[in-house]
């Protein structure tokens, strides 16, 4: 549900949810005020108990989208050393696999840049993953030709391997790209933080004072709500996860190749 919406959308019902129930806890604990002798010490009891718990369930709720951010950026490092590798290993095969072969990996390259920037589990997604696919077959299928051209020359069998490493590198980022924090962790971090602040809200309207800290503290959990949602949101938030080795793996190849491969089988 969270993952559908734009961030200043996300951004509005985070601020209402949180700040709303802070505004409510002091309405309701100027109305109570009169009571405050018999409400003074469960709310503080309860309210300090339920802040301790909110903290906890936020560093978890941080914790999750960070590991998942780190992953999703060390697994496009290593989906642009495999195509690099692979890059260089097929200017060592014969023609004409290797022309092919260069020129389908260059492509392909650009379709991997290009899923940067589509957003995990859309129809665009699974379009540039279509076109990755039919370039995986196609590079794939030449290179059981050269197999089948030269079934006992090292460098086929080196560009074979690296060819299906940088297979597993894909699906690799695409399962990071599209691992999230579970949404009822996310909910129940909402949830808990609009509870929590506004029980705080209502004690300290109770006792009549701290009420604009309760509200700062508020606009500050609602930007750590913000930030957590960002973090899981690697193409359509504020942080995002850079595809600057793929497009530096792309600038390579972009002089004539380094190697040359034999003329024949």
């Amino acid at each position: 549900m969270f993952f559908r919406l734009d961030s200043w959308e996300l951004g509005l019902i985070l601020f209402a949810v949180v700040v709303g129930a802070t505004v409510l806890g002091v309405v309701g604990g100027r109305y109570l005020r009169q009571h405050s002798a018999s409400l003074r010490e469960p709310f503080g009891v309860l309210q300090a108990a339920l802040l301790g718990l909110v903290g906890l369930i936020l560093a978890f709720g941080l914790s999750l989208a960070v590991g998942r951010h780190e992953t999703r950026r060390a697994v496009v490092v290593d989906e642009a050393n495999t195509i690099g590798t692979t890059f260089l290993r097929a200017q060592t095969l014969a023609e004409p696999v290797r022309g092919r072969s260069l020129a389908l990996l260059k492509t392909y390259t650009d379709t991997s840049i290009h899923l940067s920037k589509t957003v995990p589990g859309s129809r665009q997604q699974d379009t540039t993953l279509a076109v990755s696919g039919g370039l995986q077959r196609r590079l794939w299928r030449l290179a059981g030709r050269a197999l089948v051209d030269a079934p006992t020359a090292s460098a086929v069998r080196l560009y074979v391997d690296s060819l299906n490493s940088m297979f597993d590198a894909q699906s690799t980022r695409v399962a990071a790209r599209n691992n999230r924090v579970p949404s009822a962790v996310l909910t129940l971090e909402v949830i808990a933080a609009a509870v929590a602040l506004g029980l705080l809200a209502m004690y300290l309207a109770i006792l009549g004072r701290g009420v604009i800290t309760v509200l700062i503290a508020a606009l500050l959990v609602t930007a750590l709500l913000l930030v957590t949602f960002d973090l899981d949101r690697p193409t359509r938030g504020l942080i995002t996860v850079p595809d600057t080795p793929l497009t530096k793996v792309r600038a390579s190849m972009v002089p004539p190749p380094a190697a040359t491969g034999p003329s024949g089988p």
